[in-house]
């Protein structure tokens, strides 16, 4: 079946009109907000836009400017074209960021269902997955090991690598709850030695379950292999074969450990990864009825031919659908040139159920549980790589290894710190340490860095992304939204810090963009205690002279510092998009007959970096070969 070429282009056409119009806008993504008077920046806004906008109302701001999925827009005063023309690009550029099953007007308003009995536990997740873990991480870890359980299924793999750990939480559930054979991956020692206590602390819960619910004595693994955790750092510049040795090497070094558990019954096993509980809300984003790939969708984002329908693009003149691939239908769908085993029954899809009760004595041999390497474990190499806010380069990193190595058979990726990304007018930004031991030497190319990566969009005028632009599209329009609406307190910051650089250069004048760090509860205090508490943080006396009637004129003009924020902060979801197709096409442009996606998983209110990157090889892809 061949579907790369139409998609392909159609991501092209994508990333042109997106380079196109973040060029002409880059004074607005590329200026800080806490230079608004200092550098004047509403004066840089056209003056019919500055007309138009100036005497909106926070609610007003939200409705007109902000969100896409109002309708009932009642305009004060005509807008000008172009700011009309402004707003529609933005909102039809961005990829989708509302989550199949969660209607657009319920996004901010209020928390998931699975946290309205609740607000700190979600009703999805068994209690022994929630221990340690705040709602935020309940809400991603389960979401996305369902969608990471899909591609085993899809690709008869049972092995995950997941990159960037942490204290564990998604391997824990992955393994514990979903019966997979995970190896995690984590820089920081003392996580990784915190993960390895969380499991042990899993592990003992379930044993104290066992013994007061008088069950028998016979052996029983937990549900499959405990987690395994490796501490490394991932070298961006480390080819994929120095990243499996990496896993292997910290393979031989893990100690196996066998657990006696006692047996646990299908009901209790229920009960703590909760299986039944709206499983297919999770599953949709791969159902055929569900977002359609984004790798062959119709994406005329910039055309009246377009609609919208709650996040998810359609075509109002598509084209026959034998003409369309289908990549991630339900498995039971897949043709076989594009899977690589046949996939498990429907029912396995909608019950998470222990993947092995028993212990064989076979298992017994390998040390299930406190695998040393999933390899010596199963005798397969292959696995699915996964990360979950992999930071900076990381993402980009994982996307590599997955083209390259021939033993990834899919990956989904969760990116954020687009701001940490490397970048060929930027190789080290702030607060990023070069690698220890680079790779190669000599000129880098493109696709060494974090962005951008493909070979198409490194070709394309103006596609160069500024430090500001990619911290910009971290933020969270959804949760402004909802400050807007509220006519929150919490709007009047923006104003605060851009008066208060006024202060420090007036003193200071090389002294710019200073850091502050948060000042607690700023908006519920007066200016003039907001500068007390700000000016020692930069060098100067708390009790400098201050023109009051300046600052009084300053502070006045709030509104319009809100405006000139949300113009920049409808940028943001934009150049998101512009990173993360940017990563689709290195893909396409590397792997033959890929399949790809780009899924909103989670509630982008509750988890703003919402989009996870979905990739799967075509079956030729596969290999039997050992490492």
């Amino acid at each position: 079946m061949d579907f790369q070429t139409p998609a392909v282009e159609q991501l092209r056409r994508l990333a042109k009109d997106l380079t196109s119009f973040l060029s002409q806008y880059k004074h607005i993504s590329d200026s800080y907000i806490i230079e608004f008077f200092s550098e004047g920046l509403w004066d840089t806004l056209p003056l019919s836009w500055q007309e138009a906008l100036h005497n909106l109302s926070a609610p007003q701001i939200a409705d007109l400017l902000l969100d896409k999925t109002h309708t009932d827009r009642n305009y004060p005063s005509v807008w000008p074209l172009s700011l009309l023309a402004f707003r529609t690009s933005a909102h039809t550029l961005a990829f989708p960021r509302i989550p199949q099953g969660i209607a657009p007007q319920e996004v901010g308003a209020q928390w998931p269902v699975e946290f309205l009995k609740n607000k700190s536990q979600s009703s999805m997740l068994g209690h022994i997955f929630r221990k340690h873990v705040k709602p935020k991480k309940q809400h991603e870890i389960r979401r996305l090991s369902m969608l990471v359980k899909r591609l085993c299924d899809m690709t008869g793999c049972n092995n995950v690598v997941d990159v960037g750990s942490g204290q564990g939480h998604l391997t824990r559930f992955l393994s514990f709850g979903l019966g997979l054979s995970v190896t995690g991956i984590e820089a920081d020692s003392a996580l990784v030695a915190m993960a390895s206590k969380f499991d042990g602390q899993l592990l003992s819960t379930l044993q104290k379950e066992s013994k007061r619910k008088n069950e028998t004595t016979e052996l029983f693994t937990a549900t499959g292999p405990s987690p395994h955790h490796v501490v490394g750092w991932v070298n961006p510049k480390a080819s994929w074969e120095d990243f499996i040795q990496q896993l292997k090497k910290g393979g031989s070094e893990h100690k196996g450990i066998t657990f006696t558990v006692r047996p646990i019954k299908k009901r209790q096993w229920e009960s703590m990864s909760n299986p039944d509980q709206h499983f297919d809300d999770v599953s949709q984003p791969l159902s055929p009825a569900g977002s359609r790939c984004l790798s062959c969708a119709k994406i005329g984002h910039v055309t009246s031919s377009q609609t919208e329908d709650e996040g998810v693009w359609t075509n109002p003149n598509p084209e026959p659908t034998n003409s369309d691939p289908a990549p991630f239908q339900d498995p039971l769908q897949i043709t076989p040139e594009l899977s690589l085993h046949k996939a498990p029954c429907a029912e396995h899809q909608r019950k998470l159920e222990p993947c092995s009760s028993k212990i064989s004595p076979t298992q017994q041999d390998l040390h299930c549980l406190g695998t040393a390497g999933f390899e010596e474990e199963c005798g397969d190499p292959r696995f699915i790589l996964t990360g979950l806010h992999a930071c900076g380069d990381l993402s980009a990193t994982l996307l590599r290894h997955f083209a390259s190595c021939p033993y990834v058979q899919g990956i989904t990726s969760v990116a954020c710190c687009y701001m940490k990304i490397t970048t060929h007018e930027n190789p080290t930004p702030p607060g990023v340490l070069p690698p220890p031991c680079p790779a190669h030497t000599g000129n880098p190319s493109h696709s060494d860095f974090g962005y951008p990566m493909s070979s198409w969009v490194a070709g394309l005028p103006g596609h160069q992304l500024s430090y500001k632009a990619r911290e910009g599209a971290c933020h969270a329009i959804e949760d402004y939204l909802l400050r807007l609406r509220e006519e929150s307190g919490l709007l009047k910051t923006h104003c605060y810090r851009a008066a208060l650089e006024t202060v420090i250069r007036g003193v200071r004048p090389d002294l710019r963009r200073a850091g502050i760090q948060t000042i607690k509860k700023a908006h519920l205090l007066p200016f003039h205690e907001y500068v007390r508490l700000g000016l020692p943080r930069v060098g100067l006396p708390a009790d400098l002279p201050l023109d009051h009637a300046k600052l009084d004129a300053m502070l006045s003009q709030q509104g319009q510092v809100v405006v000139y924020f949300s113009l920049a902060l409808l940028l943001a979801p934009v150049v998101e998009t512009l990173v993360l197709l940017d990563r689709m096409l290195f893909l396409q442009e590397r792997v033959t007959g890929l399949q790809s996606e780009l899924v909103p998983l989670f509630d982008p209110a509750f988890s703003p970096r919402n989009l996870v990157l979905v990739a799967l090889k075509p079956r030729q892809d596969s290999t039997s070969a050992t490492l």
